[in-house]
């Protein structure tokens, strides 16, 4: 110790020291610092807390969602008896479950449903509860000579059905014997159109709904063994069968689905997330120049005394870092511990389960944005104080003109942006849209910037032309001499409001595409399940009627694409979504007229030769297939292997029917299948065609168009409300970094109030000169916001989405208007003390 004692301490421990001393001063200065830090922390932590929690739930209930430990699945088709020994052979239980869709009919009085038809041994893992607490074996049973049934209240009330009721499915009569209240594996089985009954498979044998070519999927849910190894009987299980159209799943990911939408949702609003993060860098950033601009004569202290530029920097470096660092630390407690503590809550409005605690992975992601958004924004303030010198610092250079830092800083501010977009596109499990974003939020810093470089010239020229409106003239002053002042401001709420700009405008434009373009041009209705000997009085009675405007059919089968070119499908093609489950699938003689060939060429009309396939192009492009490629479907079981020989155009846009995989006539027409049929009518005539069908043809059933585009309008709306409580946590850190800013900038504004009162001025026309400069700032950023919000819109909707793009005005509208007044109320807040501070003090004071 007394060896040490003569020794000049090493620059990082002399600043390490000298920032200590200043820390124990207190956190004046750098509340704005913690909060935004805090808070954006916070977000990220609770969105990547909430979706670890819905990981967690999905991969402890895998089986329960599953309904077995395993499930096989056949598209259109029960299992053979080589797969049924093979399951038989590996498992302990097993159960079939048949689903389709159907018409449950009352009367006159039908609605669609999702059937679920069952065996004995449903459900292997979870129960089936009813609300009138009877066993499902119970319900399901025969009485006086009926089938029992149960299904869901919202299609029982549609129905008007109760318990005891008779109703409908196909040319089955049922008896509804209790109102379906939870279905342990409902969260598994995917997207649905229609409430869910639940049947008997045996008592649809009478049904006509499962006839040859009718669309259902047969699932055989296994429970194993606990010591299977899942991963070997999957890759024994599609040796044997992949070929045969079988898909696999287990209970390591029971519903796909649902961790697929999970995961992506989660990658977005993290994505969001990091948008609010970098509104509260620009508060950092902020914080960080006004607690400089405060220690000027400290800092000039220090170098008169010989202290070296690296020590100065060193110095508030290390003591902003500290401070950050609390700033992180009370983000992650909070976006640690809130989901813990509304996890009751939360999981209330989840369809799916979910396990909530505290997730290291998620804390130590929002933790590693927080380090590098503190780290980006911090690093250019403090470099540009340690390029000036002490001489200018007594003038209060920290607040005077540009000085740009040196070289290894603006290197490290670049490395440190390029850590943090990194970061983003590996961990966000979305890295094409990481990048997206990262641009996007950069060219909006960018053009926020050049608005806050230009505000105070366009406010010298406004001044100018403001003569005998003292009000304005002086809050155009204002804006004009506080260049440094309106840059936080535009930056801070205009990078808030772009966000929310972006996402009002994506979503108002989803919302007129499905509610206001979609319904000119959609069908009316889908029918399926239409059997071929059906098909002449279907297209007599709907082509007959003079409400009809159009009808489309086809023959319609579905297929599983398995291999192509001799390979398996998805070591050609990847994940693309066309591989990933079974495509509907027809045949045609002759070329449609609706129909545009783009490449090759279509078969002749009494073509009997080898099969050959129209692809539709666009996929086609994105799969990588050319012409003269083989591609292997696997329909009903059977594989055919054909040649693509033309690629067509397929428009999915107008909800009309549209089908990948087109086949010569010979290749499928000997399959088992039924057609398909799209009807345009008028609305008035819609309740008449169903009714008229559905009497004479029980077994067919009616999709109704728009229902499935409320439904669709319904996620629409889900995924906006989720998104928008992203945005809003964005503006309000945007709102903290106008109170920060308004905050630092109280004592100028109190010496000018001063000056203009002892100039005779009331405190009125002050105020009115105060507000008028937060209502110019709030415009100038709302409306730069509107102009970035606008065209990232545009661009996630044109290249997204590929959809139409037109502005949503009130969305629009209401940007500007929320700047304005956001921009007023942070100003007006700390216009009270400059109002009524006395003049003399003040100026005295200055001077």
């Amino acid at each position: 110790m007394s060896a040490g004692r003569g020794r000049v301490p090493g620059p990082f421990r002399l600043a390490w020291r000298f920032a200590w001393r200043e820390l124990r001063g207190g956190l004046r200065g750098f509340r704005l610092l913690l909060a935004c830090l805090a808070l954006g922390v916070g977000v990220i932590a609770a969105i990547g807390s909430i979706r670890a929690s819905i990981e967690a739930g999905l991969a402890r209930e895998g089986a329960s969602l599953l309904g077995g430990d395993a499930e096989l699945t056949f598209t259109y088709r029960f299992a053979t008896e080589a797969e049924r020994s093979w399951m038989a052979e590996v498992a302990l239980a097993q159960s079939e479950v048949v689903e389709f869709r159907s018409m449950a009919v009352v009367g006159e009085e039908r609605a669609l449903t999702q059937v679920k038809s069952v065996d004995a041994a449903y459900p292997l893992r979870g129960t089936v509860s009813l609300t009138s607490g009877l066993p499902l074996a119970a319900a399901l049973a025969e009485q006086d000579g009926l089938p029992g049934a149960v299904m869901e209240r919202v299609l029982a009330d549609r129905l008007g059905l109760t318990e005891g009721s008779l109703f409908r499915l196909g040319s089955q009569e049922f008896r509804l014997s209790g109102i379906l209240d939870w279905e342990p594996d409902a969260a598994g089985s995917g997207f649905s159109i229609g409430p869910r009954t639940l049947v008997r498979t045996e008592a649809l044998a009478q049904s006509g709904l499962l006839a040859p070519g009718t669309l259902y999927s047969t699932k055989y849910r296994l429970n194993l063994s606990p010591d299977q190894d899942l991963t070997a009987l999957e890759q024994q299980a599609k040796s044997l069968f992949a070929e045969s159209g079988m898909r696999w799943r287990d209970a390591r990911n029971g519903a796909p689905g649902i961790a697929r939408f999970v995961e992506r949702l989660g990658a977005f609003l993290v994505l969001v997330g990091l948008s609010g993060l970098a509104v509260g860098g620009v508060g950092v950033s902020t914080a960080v120049r006004a607690y400089l601009a405060t220690k000027t004569e400290t800092i000039a202290t220090l170098r008169t005394l010989g202290a070296e530029r690296r020590v100065i920097f060193l110095t508030y470096f290390l003591q902003i870092g500290v401070l950050s660092l609390c700033g992180i630390a009370l983000g992650l407690l909070l976006g640690g511990l809130v989901p813990v503590l509304l996890g009751p809550v939360i999981a209330a409005q989840l369809p799916f389960p979910a396990i909530f605690s505290v997730f290291p992975d998620a804390l130590l992601e929002a933790a590693l944005y927080g380090v590098l958004t503190a780290l980006l924004f911090t690093i250019w303030p403090l470099a540009r104080a340690e390029r000036i010198r002490a001489a200018a610092l007594y003038r209060d250079a920290v607040a005077g003109g540009v000085t740009w830092p040196a070289p290894r800083y603006i290197i490290a501010t670049l490395l440190t942006l390029a850590i943090l977009v990194g970061s983003a596109a590996g961990m966000s499990g979305a890295p094409q849209l990481a990048l997206w974003t990262a641009a996007g939020l950069i060219a909006a810093l960018l053009v926020l910037l050049m608005a806050g470089a230009a505000i105070g010239g366009l406010a010298k020229l406004g001044n100018r032309l403001a003569r005998g409106r003292p009000a304005l003239r002086w809050g155009l002053a204002s804006v004009a001499a506080t260049r440094e002042g309106a840059m936080p401001t535009v930056l801070a709420l205009g990078l808030g409001l772009t966000v929310l700009a972006a996402i009002g405008q994506i979503d108002g434009n989803m919302r007129r595409a499905i509610a206001g373009n979609l319904p000119d041009v959609a069908p009316s209705y889908f029918f399926v399940d239409i059997q071929r000997d059906q098909i002449p009085a279907f297209l007599d009675r709907v082509e007959g009627d003079p409400a009809v405007s159009k009808v489309d059919s086809a023959p319609m089968l579905r297929g599983v694409i398995t291999r192509i070119n001799d390979r398996p499908a998805r070591e050609v093609a990847g994940d693309h979504w066309v591989i990933r489950g079974d495509r509907g699938v027809t045949y045609a003689a002759a070329k449609p007229a609706t129909t545009t060939v783009t490449a090759g060429a279509w078969w002749p009309e009494d073509y009997e030769g080898a099969p050959q396939i129209s692809f539709a192009a666009e996929e086609a492009e994105e799969m990588g297939l050319s012409l003269g490629d083989s591609m292997t479907i696997n329909v009903l079981g059977r594989d055919i292997t054909g040649t693509l020989t033309s690629f067509r155009e397929v428009d999915f846009s107008n909800a009309g029917m549209g089908f990948i995989l087109t086949m010569n006539e010979a290749a499928l027409r000997g399959a088992p299948h039924s057609y398909i049929a799209s009807v345009y009518a008028e609305a008035d005539a819609e309740a008449g065609i169903l009714r008229d069908v559905a009497r004479a043809m029980p077994n067919v059933t009616a999709i109704r168009v728009r229902d499935a585009i409320d439904r669709v309008s319904e996620i629409l709306g889900q995924l906006a409300t989720a998104t928008a409580y992203g945005a809003a946590a964005t503006l309000f850190t945007g709102f903290l970094v106008l109170l920060g800013t308004a905050a630092a900038a109280e004592p100028a504004r109190r010496y000018e109030a001063a000056l203009l009162k002892t100039l005779g001025a009331s405190r009125g026309q002050i105020l009115r000169s105060f507000a008028l400069r937060s209502a110019i700032l709030g415009a100038a950023a709302g409306g730069v916001a509107l102009l970035a919000g606008i065209l990232g819109a545009w661009s996630v909707s044109r290249f997204v989405f590929e959809t139409d793009y037109a502005v949503i005005w009130p969305n629009a509208l209401g940007v500007i208007g929320g700047g304005i007044l956001v921009t007023l109320l942070a100003g007006l807040a700390y216009a009270w003390r400059p109002l009524i501070a006395r003049p003399a003090q003040v100026l005295r004071a200055r001077d």
